[in-house]
């Protein structure tokens, strides 16, 4: 019998060239995720260090009889913290760990009303220049870290032009196809509202590409920056909903394109007037629970000083405990969001079942934002964050529990 031989070859061939693209960025956005995360774990942490080194150098400061040299060394202590309180909030916005305020917003509003003060930041060496849709959609986002994304860009877009330049802010609608997200795994198509800041600085490398938006990844000499400014940027749109493109041109300069989701409404304008809280406090009992301790004390003298009756728990448990026990009036609970054990949310929801006349102030440092949004916080409560002024703690007590000003 004649054996058989095969007369052919099949070949089959596939392109796996986006695949492979879209497994190379997948590493770096979960890079992102896990330096975000450790960001943020820090500055919770930190922010509760500092508020009690920022409250115990107020408590010191009034006393009457410290020494004039003595209260110039605590003011300075004070003011140290207080900039390492600032830096703990760019690393929680770069987390995505911050309360956001959200107004529909109209950005070309935002672009005009933060020219002026640019024009100064930037100096006379780089000229300013904005190109603004006229038929320009809203946006929804948090109108304080608007302008401080517009205000780390262009700062950043400076010192990228040392012997002078243009720094251009551009807004235009923009629909991002299936291809761009394709390109940009992290972004979904649709309709949106772009901002681009353009200068024509020296461009960026290709290794700092791969790290551009990483904190504390700078290229600028020691002493001149933080390496937080595009870590910021990038916390903050990501918070908001947007998401962040980067164009190069080595010696050309660069591009970034913010892209928010357009939304449908009326852009809010108005400010509420801020107006100094100077009644005197009414003899309320407060419910405080903190975890960290020497914080917990801290607190606790203060709001003994301003006259208040305080109940003092150092977790959740013994929140629910010593309020079941207090015969009279809970009128506020002051609480810590994080917690072990029960968090300051499942504490203030379990008491309210008991006593629903109780008013809540949560303080934290570090908190999902979805969880603890302002429409989500319950009539009758409101937030602190972390770290906190003495003032500003009392100033809200008064706010919270109904006081007017004179």
């Amino acid at each position: 019998m004649e054996k058989s031989f095969p007369t052919g070859v099949q070949v089959i061939a596939r392109d796996v060239t986006e695949r492979k693209r879209l497994e190379m960025q997948l590493p770096q956005s979960q890079k992102m995720e896990a330096i975000g995360l450790l960001a943020g774990g820090v500055a919770h942490d930190f922010n509760t260090l500092l508020g009690v080194i920022c409250g115990q150098c107020k408590l010191i400061s009034l006393q009457s009889n410290l020494d004039d040299g003595l209260r110039t060394r605590i003011e300075e202590i004070a003011k140290a913290a207080q900039r390492a309180a600032e830096l703990t909030r760019q690393l929680l916005a770069f987390s995505r760990k911050q309360l956001l305020q959200l107004n529909v917003l109209d950005l070309n509003a935002a672009v005009t009303d933060m020219a002026a003060p640019l024009r100064r930041l930037i100096g006379e060496h780089v000229t300013l220049v904005t190109r603004l849709a006229p038929d320009l959609g809203r946006i929804k986002a948090d109108p304080s870290q608007i302008e401080q994304v517009i205000i780390n860009l262009a700062v950043n877009a400076r010192d990228a032009m040392p012997q002078g330049g243009t720094l251009i802010l551009e807004t235009a609608n923009q629909e991002l196809d299936e291809e761009f997200a394709r390109h940009n795994p992290l972004a979904a198509p649709g309709w949106y509202v772009m901002l681009t800041v353009s200068d024509t600085g020296v461009g960026i490398d290709k290794e700092s590409m791969a790290h551009i938006f990483e904190p504390f990844y700078t290229t600028k000499e020691m002493g001149k920056g933080t390496g937080l400014g595009l870590a910021t940027v990038y916390g903050m749109i990501k918070q908001s909903g947007g998401h962040i493109a980067v164009h190069r041109v080595p010696g050309r300069g660069a591009t970034f394109a913010i892209y928010f989701p357009l939304v449908a409404g009326e852009a809010q304008t108005e400010k509420s007037e801020v107006r100094p809280l100077t009644a005197t406090p009414r003899k309320e009992t407060i419910l405080l629970v903190e975890d960290e301790a020497t914080l917990r004390e801290l607190v606790r003298t203060c709001l003994q000083q301003a006259g208040y009756t305080v109940l003092v728990a150092e977790d959740g448990y013994e929140a629910m405990e010593i309020a079941s026990r207090h015969p009279g009036e809970i009128d506020l609970l002051l609480t810590d969001v994080v917690m072990p054990g029960l968090s300051g949310l499942e504490v203030a929801r379990r008491l309210r079942e008991q006593r629903p006349q109780t008013k809540v102030l949560y303080v934290s440092g570090y908190l999902d934002a979805a969880t603890l949004a302002p429409e989500s916080l319950g009539p009758g409560a409101a937030f602190l964050e972390k770290p906190f002024r003495l003032q500003a703690l009392t100033r809200k007590l008064l706010e919270v529990l109904g006081h007017k000003p004179d």
